[in-house]
């Protein structure tokens, strides 16, 4: 395990020092518009370097690769591709180590199976998946957790956390993510991904979900042959989601997939607040149905199929505060309302305390001036020229980044994500406005109509509920505070004729912007002048025959000259 976590800790400082040489380093020596010309293939290389290094290792590495290779929606193609194969090269481990593990958790094979494939039908991150009949003649997959893995997990949770305080050094990384709360969090998932019995029990909760649902089809599981190492469910294994030729081949629409994918997901956070945080393609599975009485149907789009969801490790819950501010944030989506937007993002926690709200409307006003309405493949072709041009006005937001996820969001997001990414792939005329608008107008009806049912019931209270003695002081605090109010009306006329008023001044974003550049040109000149110190000191020392006192001096020389190279950043 020592051998793991100190090769993640060294392949993540290669990945962070050619970050830092191409970002502070060579910009420097061949100026920023030649080092940008490379910056796709370099990024390129970091995706196959990681993807080669995740088959290697396993565990939580394969997850994350899994996750970065569905964001077609917001990542260029040429990074994505080279990681999707990820879903398909996790390496499998010997049937002999996994029949070990079951016969400790189960018993022998004989007494369950009537026959158990030692082939596995996949291999993920943390199990592994086996077909198998059980002696009722169900038809079943047994999933069975790899050896060591609750080791590894820790393992590699433990080489991430110092990853992300590392990564929490560096300025232009910390302003846009909480590296350590993602680690914690994504650390909470995985812990709780690890215990099959918890699974059982959100398979459970799903199947009840879609029981009216004859779209979604959900796999049941088989308790009896379960423990918290061994999960056996019922064996639904068909078309994956992402084989576009196989669901072409078998007639059904893609648009239609496209459609119910995100109507149940949309179901399952918005109505639910329960949902599935994991849902890659190789967790989704289409299922062609016959055509009614052997003909298709006049007028039907494409054959009926089941939308089947399975792997339920991973699932998230919306607080009553994520709730409703998805439920604001929705609202002024539909309406095209920025500063309602920029508001429900405060509430839902991403907006930093400091920041310019009224310069986040302008750009939020102007970004819905362009895209509103638009599907994705839309989206996708609007003009480099306009997008600099939003870049070019409100590059002080872009500067500062005045925006953080809350732990509580970051599945949720990524959910979404990956599932607006898949309906792109399957439709690339999809338009999420268009799904979103139901929903929308149905949460805000409900809202208006608790609202509406807590007024009532606080009139009622009064009316009916309140003491003689409570309704006598509530008369008495607004007679006071109307009768009062023209005396402190002239109270503060007299502290302004008196020059007692003291009158706050909040200076505008140039004025911040431009003490921001002093302070950093003070600390890289400090810095420089601690470097050039160092460096003298060490060569001094070195001709004079003291080396190790050298040595110490130009390592230190080295770290300020890195330091003052990341003022500012």
């Amino acid at each position: 395990m020592q051998y793991r976590f100190w090769r993640t800790l060294f392949f993540a400082g290669s990945i962070f020092a050619r970050i830092l040489l191409w970002r502070f380093v060579m910009p420097r020596f061949m100026g920023k518009e030649r080092a940008g010309r490379s910056s796709m293939a370099r990024w390129v290389a970091y995706a196959r370097d990681f993807r080669a290094f995740a088959v290697a290792m396993g565990g939580l590495m394969i997850k994350l690769g899994q996750f970065v290779s569905t964001r077609v929606d917001v990542l260029p193609p040429e990074i994505t591709d080279e990681l999707a194969g990820l879903q398909d090269e996790v390496p499998s481990v010997p049937f002999a180590a996994i029949e070990h593990i079951i016969i400790a958790e189960l018993g022998p094979l004989h007494k369950r199976y009537q026959w158990f494939n030692e082939e596995p039908v996949a291999a993920a991150s943390l199990g592994q998946v086996h077909r198998a009949q059980l002696l009722n003649g169900d038809r079943v997959v047994v999933k069975v957790q790899r050896p060591g893995i609750r080791e590894i997990v820790q393992t590699d949770l433990a080489a991430l956390r110092i990853v992300a305080w590392v990564a929490g050094w560096f300025q232009f990384i910390r302003r846009r993510a909480d590296t350590a709360a993602l680690v914690e969090e994504f650390a909470h998932v995985s812990l709780e991904e690890l215990s099959y019995e918890q699974e059982a029990r959100n398979a459970a909760r799903f199947s009840a979900m879609f029981a009216e649902d004859m779209g979604v089809y959900i796999p049941a599981v088989y308790p009896e042959h379960s423990t918290d190492s061994v999960l056996t469910m019922e064996d639904v294994t068909t078309i994956k989601i992402s084989d576009f030729a196989a669901i072409e081949a078998a007639g059904i629409s893609r648009k239609a997939i496209a459609k119910r994918l995100m109507d149940a997901s949309l179901k399952q956070v918005f109505e639910e607040r329960f949902f599935h945080a994991d849902p890659h393609p190789g967790n989704l599975f289409v299922y062609p149905l016959p055509h009614e009485n052997g003909h298709h149907k006049p007028g039907k789009v494409g054959r009926p199929f089941y939308l089947i969801f399975v792997d339920f490790g991973m699932t998230g819950t919306l607080t009553p505060q994520i709730a409703d501010g998805v439920l604001n944030t929705m609202a002024a989506i539909v309406t095209r309302n920025p500063r309602q937007l920029v508001r429900s993002y405060a509430e839902l926690g991403f907006i930093l305390p400091d920041a310019d709200l009224e310069r986040l409307e302008k750009a939020t006003a102007a970004t819905f001036d362009r895209v509103w309405g638009l599907n994705m493949a839309e989206i996708k072709d609007v003009s480099y020229t306009e997008v600099r041009g939003l870049a070019r006005e409100f590059n002080d937001l872009l500067y500062d980044m005045p925006f953080k996820v809350p732990q509580d969001f970051i599945y949720l997001g990524r959910a979404l994500g990956i599932l607006s990414g898949m309906a792109t792939s399957l439709d690339p005329d999809f338009n999420a406005w268009k799904e979103l608008m139901p929903y929308a107008q149905k949460m805000v009806i409900q809202s208006a109509n608790q609202s509406r049912g807590i007024l009532d019931d606080t009139l009622l209270g009064l009316l009916t509920g309140a003491t003689p003695q409570t309704l006598l002081k509530t008369g008495r605090d607004l007679l006071t505070q109307t009768a009062t109010l023209p005396l402190r009306v002239n109270m503060i006329v007299s502290q302004i004729e008196k020059g007692e008023i003291t009158v706050r001044t909040a200076p505008d974003e140039a004025y911040h912007q431009h003490l921001r550049r002093m302070e950093i040109q003070r600390r890289r000149m400090t810095y420089a002048v601690i470097f050039a110190s160092f460096l003298i000191s060490a060569t001094l020392l070195y001709t004079n025959g003291a080396a190790l006192l050298a040595g110490t001096c130009s390592i230190a020389c080295g770290f300020t000259f890195l330091k003052m190279l990341l003022v500012g950043e």
